[in-house]
């Protein structure tokens, strides 16, 4: 049986010409997006990075001065503290030099690559890992450095302290505070050496316009606001906190 072998010739028509070249520059103008964009990724978290070690670097320092100013109170103590062994028929004449107690008023001020950073708490959440100073301003540029104090009196004051941070997809500010639930704790510790313990009591979601939880009606009690976007920043979650008594 004889084969017959047919063979088709493939024209090559103007048009599958342009079609060819426009899959051509799409193919590449994809390429160059995804390299755009990884780019973008790469300077933002390099960004993001740079910015908390700044944040670390004053939480290091208020660190540093607590313990500075405990061994500096310890000292205090044991120095304005007359001790003299005497017989016992000398132990009447015997008098304790009052201890004068030294309470920090101001925020602390600490300096990054020539910066001013003024602080006037840290806040901690064990559970999620988050620890950090929580800036005395509020501005844009500080939101890229740490936690920054939105509204209300002092820190660990009568009121309600108002608090916000970023909510970064890798975590870091308030990446993690969605993961909060109802009966969780918190720590602030003030410029006062004062570290007081609030319980989370409610947790919800708001529009940005709407500025209710920043309300300093507390009934004369200690309460804290915890403030990040949800929802590709198009919402708030608001986190609400009270003293443990």
């Amino acid at each position: 049986m004889n084969q017959i072998l047919v063979t088709e010739k493939l024209y090559i028509t103007p048009e599958l010409k342009r079609k060819k070249k426009m899959y051509k520059i799409r193919f590449f103008l994809s390429i160059l997006l995804i390299c755009l964009l990884c780019s973008y990724y790469i300077y933002a978290e390099n960004d993001r990075n740079k910015s908390e070690e700044v944040s670390k670097q004053i939480l290091a320092d208020l660190q540093t001065r607590s313990e500075e100013e405990e061994d500096t109170t310890t000292k205090n103590i044991v120095n304005d503290v007359l001790i003299v062994t005497l017989n016992e028929d000398d132990a009447d004449h015997v008098e304790e030099a009052p201890v004068e107690s030294v309470e920090q008023t101001e925020n602390f001020t600490t300096t990054v690559d020539g910066v001013d950073y003024t602080t006037d708490s840290i806040l901690t959440i064990p559970k999620l890992d988050i620890s950090y100073p929580v800036l005395s301003e509020t501005s844009e540029e500080l939101l890229k450095i740490s936690l920054n104090k939105y509204w209300g009196n002092g820190a660990n004051e009568v009121g309600n302290y108002c608090i916000v941070g970023h909510n970064y997809a890798n975590g870091k500010l308030f990446g993690k505070l969605s993961q909060i639930e109802i009966g969780d704790i918190a720590t602030l510790q003030d410029t006062k050496g004062r570290t007081l313990t609030y319980e989370v009591y409610d947790i919800y979601i708001v529009d940005p316009t709407d500025v209710s939880c920043t309300s300093q009606l507390t009934n004369g009690r200690r309460e804290m606001t915890l403030i990040t976007c949800k929802n590709y920043g198009t919402q708030r979650l608001v986190v609400k906190c009270r003293e443990v008594l």
